[in-house]
């Protein structure tokens, strides 16, 4: 599955609403055989994300360090195939920029996308299987 910056974040910031969600769902995702995949601008938004909610950079870079040593976590760089693929789900689905690459690393690898982002997960509907962390 790809697994959208939100639901990472989410994991790392503990009064974010979804944490305790998050972190079950990541858990359980790691006792299965299944790879999570995100664009490697995952690192990106979960270090901006985690230390602009949390003011806290050394928990961001933390967080950034876990995700480059995740063993079940898989990045997939951008190259020009997949930011022209983004660019028109951008374009078609009026899909925010980087909410537009995990959209199109999941209907690349033709596999669900996971996310807390409502927007994102509605507008995805219409090229992928999306869901909530805790509705799969």
């Amino acid at each position: 599955m790809v697994v959208d910056a939100s639901v990472w974040i989410s994991a790392f910031v503990r009064q974010d609403v979804n944490h305790a969600a998050s972190r079950r769902w990541l858990a359980q995702r790691t006792t299965v055989s299944e790879d999570l995949i995100a664009p490697v601008i995952l690192l990106v938004e979960v270090g901006g994300g985690v230390s602009r909610r949390t003011g806290r950079p050394s928990l961001a870079r933390r967080a950034v360090r876990e995700l480059l040593n995740a063993g079940k976590l898989r990045l997939i760089p951008l190259d020009r195939r997949l930011a022209q693929s983004a660019a028109l789900l951008a374009v078609d689905l009026r899909l925010r920029g980087a909410d537009s690459l995990y959209v199109a690393t999941a209907r690349q690898f033709a596999i669900p996308l996971v996310t807390w982002d409502r927007e994102q997960r509605d507008w995805a509907a219409a090229v992928v299987a999306a869901f909530e962390p805790a509705a799969r």
